[in-house]
């Protein structure tokens, strides 16, 4: 294992590694550090945790040197407001024994108030799409001096569709510069991207695309329903030792409401929840409440599945399953960060049990299941809840085989007799009219 000393780092960059208690590199950082330093174009394949963020910004710090001129020289591009902090603020604590000027804009605040935060002059720009785009045509940023981009997060900025908005900077920027894109997945839409964005790139992959932590321990409940689901997760939190600091994600918005008023009244420690219908402020404070140890329980949407950067989070509760399958191995990384462990629990629904089946084949591995507590309190499932599931059941399987009928094909009778017959003898207003399911109308 190399040091970061083996890796020819620059001291000051090292003298802030030391005091972020960094003793040795991770593997992707081992790997990816001499080929950014060379100047080649870098694809980077690595699971969310493992310290892809420092990988790229420890090259791009030594090779800035010092402060120059007024237009920034790197820009990094990251999908949401909540990774855009969370980078920014790993970059501040790489600079700290730097001179280096760095900036953080995103959407959520008046873009007049980033336009004067870069004014004074910048060398890195940690950017979401949009809001680089709006700073681009007001004219408050310029392009002429960038040396390097980095793209970080790669197959989130895809899945939120993004790729039209990279393609106008990729216009704009100038030729000469090294390019760097970063993923924890690596499908066919990041591949294309890469052979679009990247001139002859080396590719370095710490892991199998998709491969969770080694430290994350998986496990899954069987769960008929929502109800039960809500008793499953207030039976779990009782245990404040074991689950200790606790990400619980949610499908939805408004599910995410329902947990939180459940859960507020019934777990202990301080709860917050987080969703994109919140404030930044609000978002923004319950994400330091939750780091700095004050906020035991956060329930989120996929909002926070890569914004979350916090060391010592003992489980991640995916009430939902993702119905973006990648999303799951963004979600758990959240724990077993840093070389410490950590535990990502799914509950499990009928209507999710084929999406579960499709996350062990990304991840190439067996969730293992766990039986519900002897004494948990079972809810049955409301008859308007099951055929939901069961629609969702259908849906799933016209995806995978388009001449599926499914439960919920409908049979067309008129008067016991095959409808497309009767539907050539009428107008089509008469057609509507007669159409109807059932038996044989009585004569």
């Amino acid at each position: 294992m190399a040091t970061f000393e083996d890796l020819k780092i620059s001291k000051s960059v090292l003298k802030a590694i030391e005091e972020l208690g960094f003793t040795e590199p991770t593997p992707i950082q081992e790997k990816a550090i001499p080929m950014i330093r060379s100047g080649v174009d870098v694809l980077g394949i690595a699971q969310t945790g493992t310290g892809k963020t420092a990988a790229y910004f420890i090259p791009l710090i030594m090779k800035l040197v010092k402060a120059e001129g007024n237009d920034p020289r790197a820009i990094v591009l990251v999908p949401t407001r909540e990774l855009a902090i969370q980078v920014g603020e790993d970059l501040e604590d790489l600079t700290k024994f730097t001179n280096l000027r760095r900036a953080t804009v995103y959407g959520g605040v008046g873009w007049t108030k980033h336009a004067e935060l870069i004014k004074p002059g910048v060398d890195i720009l940690v950017a979401t799409p949009g809001r680089l785009w709006d700073l681009y045509r007001a004219e408050a940023v310029s392009f002429k001096k960038v040396k390097t981009l980095v793209i970080d997060e790669a197959d989130r900025m895809l899945d939120m569709g993004f790729m039209p908005q990279i393609r106008n900077f990729l216009e704009i920027l100038p030729l000469k510069r090294q390019n760097l894109l970063f993923s924890a997945t690596f499908n066919e839409k990041v591949e294309e991207m890469s052979h679009e964005f990247l001139d002859f790139p080396e590719r370095v992959e710490v892991a199998p695309s998709a491969t969770p932590a080694e430290l994350i321990n998986q496990v899954y409940y069987q769960v008929p329903n929502f109800q039960t689901k809500l008793n499953l997760i207030n039976y779990l939190l009782r245990d404040e030792e074991t689950f200790s600091r606790v990400i619980i994600f949610v499908g939805t918005k408004e599910n995410a409401e329902q947990v939180f008023k459940i859960i507020k009244r019934r777990s202990e420690g301080e709860k917050r929840i987080l969703h994109s219908n919140k404030g930044q402020s609000t978002r923004l404070n319950a994400i330091n409440a939750f780091k700095s140890g004050v906020v035991r329980i956060l329930i989120t949407t996929d909002i926070s599945s890569r914004g979350i950067d916090v060391e010592l989070i003992s489980h991640v509760i995916n009430f939902d399953l993702p119905s973006n399958h990648e999303d799951y191995v963004h979600r758990i990384g959240r724990t077993a960060r840093a070389n410490n462990t950590g535990t990502a629990i799914s509950l499990v629904n009928p209507a999710e049990e084929l999406n579960l089946r499709k996350i062990e084949e990304l991840i190439r591995m067996e969730i293992p299941r766990l039986e519900l507590p002897v004494d948990l309190d079972l809810v049955a499932t409301k008859s308007e809840e099951s055929q939901i599931q069961l629609r969702e059941i259908d849906r799933q399987k016209r995806i995978a085989d388009p001449t599926f009928k499914g439960a919920f094909h409908e049979k067309k009778f008129i008067y016991g007799r095959d409808a497309k017959k009767e539907k050539r003898n009428l107008p089509k207003d008469k057609a509507k009219e007669k159409r109807f399911r059932g038996r044989r109308k009585p004569s």
